[in-house]
């Protein structure tokens, strides 16, 4: 295990306890989440070492790698992710008429299909094996490992998206001062993150589904995003929702929590999210557009 002696975004070095978690996904392990004492960044810790964190995605639970559509659960995720790929589509078009575009932690290549459909020019980085060669040979798409990216130009991208892929890098900052690297000046980096102010985070609480210990190692609020930002001479510009999220999580969360899925709880506790979202510091997840700052 790696243990943290600095808070990822502000460097101090105390923390306390916030919650333990369960990872629900396939291992069973206990993992603690910390809050920096400084800053309030909670941060899981400890984590798995970078060796042998691959293990805790070898799971056909974990969807955005292994595309199934077993059980109620995934089946409504499948479907609304097809609705929400045009969503961010044309996100995309009314921010600039760019088409370069780098996804990071691209899955199975979906979003970035419909992206090249939409003629855009579309390279993605996926560090898992299965998800990346599920996206080469069902799309054609062009997508590496990791590795590659010091090997891509600066200045290249109109677009650099992250959906829900931060909370899961294993060096943070350097991989947020990489992505600046590669954005040009007047391009757009979307980072979409689960948000643990949220209703149904406080509601959930250590059965939330979005902490998803130990791949999630950051556990991010606006103003974390902000922070992180201003540290890498980037600015937010646009804070937007991701609605359809409060209701997977919740369905997962109920799961968790009771050991079923109880649609109909989960539902209404996903519309309280949504309903409450300016009364109790956002909505579920969140995307967040970013740009060089002036």
């Amino acid at each position: 295990m790696k243990t943290y002696t600095n808070c990822p975004i502000c460097e101090g070095g105390k923390f306390s306890s916030y919650l333990t978690c369960k990872d629900n996904t396939g291992s069973d392990e206990s993992f603690n989440i910390v809050k920096c004492a400084s800053c309030n960044f909670a941060f899981t810790n400890p984590i798995p070492t970078e060796q042998e964190i691959g293990k805790y995605y070898e799971s056909d639970e974990y969807i955005s790698h292994s595309n199934t559509n077993k059980g109620v659960v995934n089946l409504l995720y499948q479907k609304v992710r097809n609705y929400t790929l045009d969503k961010k589509v044309s996100l995309l078009t009314n921010l600039s008429s760019g088409k370069n575009l780098l996804d990071v932690g691209s899955g199975t290549g979906e979003f970035l299909d419909r992206t090249k459909q939409h003629n855009f020019i579309v390279q993605g980085i996926e560090p898992s094996v299965t998800a990346r060669q599920q996206a080469i040979s069902n799309f054609g798409l062009t997508v590496n490992e990791e590795s590659f990216l010091p090997n891509l130009a600066s200045a290249t991208f109109d677009f650099i998206t992250m959906w829900h892929v931060l909370e899961h890098v294993y060096h943070l900052n350097d991989r947020v001062a990489e992505l600046k690297r590669l954005l040009k000046d007047d391009g757009h980096l979307l980072i979409a993150v689960p948000n643990l102010n949220s209703y149904d985070a406080k509601r959930y609480k250590e059965h939330w589904a979005a902490y998803d210990v130990p791949r999630h190692l950051y556990h991010f609020s606006e103003k974390d995003i902000d922070k992180l930002a201003t540290k890498h001479g980037l600015q937010v510009t646009q804070t937007l929702p991701m609605k359809f999220d409060s209701f997977y999580v919740s369905m997962l969360s109920e799961k968790y929590k009771t050991g079923n899925t109880n649609l109909i709880s989960a539902f209404l506790n996903g519309l309280s999210s949504n309903l409450k979202a300016k009364s109790e510091g956002g909505f579920s997840s969140q995307i967040y557009i970013l740009k060089k700052a002036n």
